[in-house]
Formats: structure tokens, C-alpha cells, sequence
């Protein structure tokens, strides 16, 4: 790591979090060498080499060495079951352990932002920063204005005839070929754009935290688990730490701010046992109120995902067979020489943002589809049988829940419900998405390459048989949301401000996707750079340039 600032225990800026927002955040405050930072990363380095190979998710998802191994209550709505919601721990957060899906949305999420009183995050407004914090190479790239470093974001290069076949058949039913889903426009079907460069992750760590290591005025520690905010009154004057549990207490000082871009998780658990929550909840956790702000945990969002598996025909290559035996030595030859292969493509292959109705305005649904059949009620693990899966999950649910500390030791995961598919109408949308899946591969284009459905398999027809199956084999998409949600100070429910800062404190701001005031209509890691970005600027007293709207303009 890069030396420390001349007192090792006091900077300018105290990180929380070395994940997607800490590594853009520690590159953009340290880069005019004015300020000092430190980083404090809960997990180790990101030295497992099944971090770099894009297919090592499957690897690293069920690894606690380098993840949080959270799990969700369980409810009727999950079958009883406690679904696993796993995030990033070491240097790159989840970019290091995530399916590196580039999508920004649609630009009526940020309006909407903008709308609930939050200026300056319209889609105009932060679309400077989306631009800033990605590389875009392939399709369109330096023509559309996009930035030169950041995140490179490529086009999917290992093309199966099953994936073609299949967009072949969403174009026949009338749904529009779409080759940049991130023009601003976003309806439609086609490959996705993803966070991997000549056959290698990019995470935030990579593009943005290791470049900035040379700089002497960063500093980053790793395996330092954040206890507690250190307060002056109202004031956040630094953060208490531990290398272990029950180990000796470390603490860093902060001499402008304190900064939590832990996650959705962690930054309101973190807020919670530092005395910042529900009063109730505080002291039930035996901890002093430094100030009641009872949103801190609450509006919890995640997007639940339902997959219908087809089994292939004979003469179909899909991942199942390309996975196992000679053909895989054969793939990680491919890999290794740098050519297009499984080892290097990202979980989901094809996109198709669309309706669960007609007659909607705009899509309100994201489906994917992946040439390999998944095994029941297992994530990522490939079946025995050669097949395909399409997957299909509510842009913006209304059901939301709660993360809430179980007690003021932070190596005790915390209480995380999401309530998922409570609200009526994120019942009646994934319905309404499982019988589009099903329209989607039973396409002429698809009927060479399938046989038959096995999950959830024909006996399944009435919405109340599809909703049970939905509640028996859904699962998260580990796009966790909104426990410190923007908004303004009229709005009791509201954790930050508009410039990030948490309401009634000082020196205190948060910059990761618990800011986020409703849920995107995507993936939420590029948003989540667009925030670290604006967040940057802001501390700095910056602006970005302003843009247009219209990316091909």
C-alpha cells in the first residue's frame, strides 16, 4: 500500500468501504494530491485469482473468505426459505464478485430522483458522471462522448447460435433489436455490455483504487472491519475499527469528513450501531442515540427474480456440455490465448427490457436469458442436462423492507427482510413477466434448439401455481437498495440530503446504493459509480460540465 499521511491516524477523508463507490472515491479526492484519505476495506485484497476470471463467480459468490454471506428472513413469500443475498468483501466490493453487467436504466429513474426533491439528480444532471466513470469500447464507443478511463465496458464477444436464435425470436414477436441499451433508450433485445477487458474482470478496484495507490497521500486498510463512527456532539470526527473479532479496537480520524460507501448492508448497520437510527432500535442494540433519524435501514428494496429452464435438443452446444470434460480444457485453451470463450462471458448473455402488459408506456420488466440450464433452487450451478434459461424480474418493485442490526457486534449479520412480492402489484408484474419468458422461448426461431420446459415445467399454468412456484424457486438479484434514502429534510423517512450528507449530522455523508431513493430500472452498479462520481464533486466543490440529453447527439 501507498505510505501513509505524516500522522498515520489522522487524513483529510475516512472511507468505509473499498467496494463499486469507496474505490472511485478514494481515486477522485486523492488525484490533485491535496487531500489525504484513508480506505477501510473489511475484507482482504482482492489477490483470489477466481476474482479476475469473469466465469470465477461461481467460485467466489460462495466464498465467505471474500464475501458477506448474508441471508434474508425467511417468509411465505420465499416458501419458508432464507434466500442468500451475497456481497462483495475485499478491494472492489461486489464489482469484484458480481455478474459485471453494465446498465444504466432508464433516464425517468433519475427525473423521478429529481422529482421527490433531490436537485441535481435529474438525468441531464448526472448523466456527465455515468459518462465519467466508464470506458466504452466496441459498439459506438468514441462517437457517442464517452470517457477514456473509468470502467471499460465491452460487447459480448462468444456468440452461441442458441443466444442468436433466441434474440431471432423476441425480434418476430415485435420486440426492436436494441445493440446500446445505454443510449438512453433502453427498450428492446440484444447482448449485454459488460465490465470485462481482453478476457479479465475489470472491477472498481482495478480501474479506479490500484492507480491511485502510487499517489502518497491514499492509504488503504484491509481486513479493518468499521465498528463504530466516532462523534464530537453531532460531528463525525472518525471511525473505530477491528482487525478481528474481539480483537484490540483501532480508531482513524477524520478531519473534514466521514465517508460510508460500505453498501446497502453495511452503511445502515454501521449507522445503526453508531448511535444514528430509530430510536428504538438503537437502544434496544444498547447504544447511546447520537440522533434519531428512523428511515436509517428502512425502504429496503431488491429486485426478485423468477427462471424458467428449457431443456435442449441433442444437437444444441450449450454451457452445460462446453462446461465439462475435454470441452472446457478446450474452452480454457481458448481463454488463455485470449480468444473469445465461456471463461470469459458474463452469467447473463442477452437482454430484453419489455412489458408485462401491453399498453404500458415504457418497459417494466428486464429479462435474460443464458444458453445453460441452472439447476433448482441453486444459483449459477449448471445442471446435468444441456439446456437454456430465461430469467425475468419487476424494474421497480413497491415492496420494500428493513435491514436492522441484531446487536451492537458487527460480526452478527443483521436482521435483512425484503418483503418480497408482498405488494399486490410486484405479484401481478412478475406474473405478468414468467408468461412473457414463457412467450419468449417457444418462439419458431428457438423450436430447433429446445425440447421441453422443466422448470417450472407445463403442469404449471394458473397464476396461483406460477406464483407458488415464484415463491419456492425465486431469488434475489443482489441489487440491494435504499437504507439510507436521499431526500429532503421534510421527508421523515429520508437518511441523506441531496448533497449526500446525513440529515442533522456534520461531517458525515453517504455515497453508495443505500442513497438510492427508489430502485433503478437496472442493475445497480453503474448507477452506483454515477453516484461515487457526483459524490466526488461535491466534496470538492465541483461541477460537472453539463451535457445534453440525447447520447447520439
Amino acid at each position: 500500500m501507498a505510505a501513509p499521511a505524516a500522522d498515520a491516524d489522522t487524513f483529510d477523508y475516512v472511507i468505509v468501504g473499498a467496494g463499486a463507490a469507496g474505490s472511485v472515491l478514494a481515486n477522485r479526492l486523492t488525484e490533485d494530491g491535496t487531500a489525504t484519505v484513508c480506505v477501510l476495506e473489511a475484507g482482504p485484497p482482492d489477490r483470489n485469482p477466481w476474482i479476475h476470471i469473469p466465469a470465477g463467480f461461481i467460485k467466489t459468490l460462495v466464498d465467505p473468505s471474500c464475501t458477506w454471506q448474508f441471508k434474508t428472513q425467511p417468509t411465505p413469500n420465499t416458501g419458508g426459505r432464507a434466500i442468500s443475498t451475497t456481497q462483495g468483501r475485499t478491494l472492489g466490493g461486489s464489482s469484484s464478485v458480481n455478474g459485471m453487467i453494465y446498465n444504466r436504466g432508464q433516464p425517468d429513474d433519475l427525473n423521478g430522483w429529481a422529482q421527490r426533491g433531490n436537485r441535481g439528480w435529474g438525468y441531464a444532471d448526472v448523466l456527465p458522471y455515468y459518462r465519467r466513470s466508464e470506458r466504452r469500447i466496441g459498439f459506438g464507443g468514441e462517437g457517442r462522448g464517452r470517457e477514456t478511463d473509468g470502467i471499460p465496458i465491452t460487447d459480448m464477444d462468444w456468440i452461441n447460435p442458441v443466444s442468436e436464435a433466441f434474440i431471432a425470436g423476441c425480434v418476430g414477436m415485435g420486440i426492436p433489436r436494441n445493440p446500446d441499451y445505454n443510449s438512453g433508450d433502453q427498450t428492446g433485445v440484444g447482448y449485454f455490455q459488460r465490465a470485462i477487458l481482453r478476457g479479465r474482470r475489470v472491477s472498481a478496484a482495478r480501474a479506479f483504487l490500484k492507480p491511485a495507490l502510487a499517489r502518497r497521500n491514499l492509504e488503504v486498510r484491509t481486513n479493518a472491519r468499521a465498528s463504530a463512527i466516532l462523534f464530537e456532539g453531532k460531528r463525525a470526527v472518525g471511525v473505530r475499527y477491528r482487525k478481528e473479532r474481539g480483537g484490540a479496537p483501532r480508531e482513524v480520524r477524520a478531519r473534514r469528513e466521514v465517508v460510508l460507501s460500505s453498501g446497502t448492508v453495511n452503511t445502515a448497520r454501521l449507522l445503526q450501531v453508531s448511535g444514528v437510527g430509530p430510536a428504538p432500535l438503537v437502544g434496544g442494540l444498547g447504544v447511546p442515540v447520537v440522533h434519531e433519524l428512523r428511515g436509517v435501514g428502512e425502504n429496503f428494496r431488491d429486485h426478485y427474480a423468477s427462471r424458467v429452464v428449457m431443456r435442449a435438443k441433442p444437437g444444441a452446444q450449450t454451457l452445460n456440455q462446453l462446461a465439462r470434460g475435454v470441452r472446457l480444457g478446450a474452452e480454457v485453451a481458448r481463454w488463455g490465448l485470449g480468444r473469445p470463450s465461456i471463461l470469459a462471458t458474463a452469467p447473463s448473455h442477452v437482454h430484453v427490457f419489455w412489458k408485462s402488459f401491453e399498453g404500458l408506456d415504457a418497459p417494466d420488466l428486464q429479462c435474460v436469458f443464458t444458453p445453460g440450464s441452472y439447476a433448482e433452487g441453486k444459483v449459477y450451478v449448471l445442471d446435468d442436462y444441456p439446456g437454456v434459461t430465461a430469467g425475468a424480474w419487476q424494474h421497480r418493485p413497491e415492496s420494500s423492507g428493513w435491514v436492522r442490526a441484531r446487536s451492537a457486534d458487527v460480526w452478527d449479520d443483521p436482521e435483512i427482510q425484503p418483503n418480497y412480492l408482498s405488494d399486490p402489484m410486484d405479484r401481478r408484474v412478475h406474473l405478468g413477466g414468467i408468461r412473457l419468458l414463457r412467450r419468449m422461448l417457444s418462439t419458431p426461431e428457438l423450436a430447433p434448439y429446445l425440447d421441453a420446459e422443466t422448470l417450472p415445467g407445463p403442469a404449471a399454468q394458473s397464476d396461483d401455481e406460477l406464483l407458488d412456484f415464484a415463491f419456492r424457486n425465486g431469488s434475489t438479484t443482489y441489487h440491494l437498495i435504499g437504507t439510507a434514502r436521499m431526500g429532503p429534510a421534510t421527508d421523515p423517512t429520508a437518511v441523506v440530503d441531496d448533497r449526500l450528507l446525513v440529515h442533522g449530522m456534520e461531517g458525515l455523508r453517504v455515497a453508495d446504493a443505500s442513497i438510492m431513493p427508489a430502485m433503478p430500472s437496472a442493475n445497480t452498479y453503474a448507477t452506483t459509480l454515477m453516484i461515487a462520481e457526483k459524490a466526488a464533486d461535491m466534496i470538492r466543490g465541483r461541477q460537472a460540465a453539463p451535457t445534453v440529453v440525447s447520447e447520439a447527439a
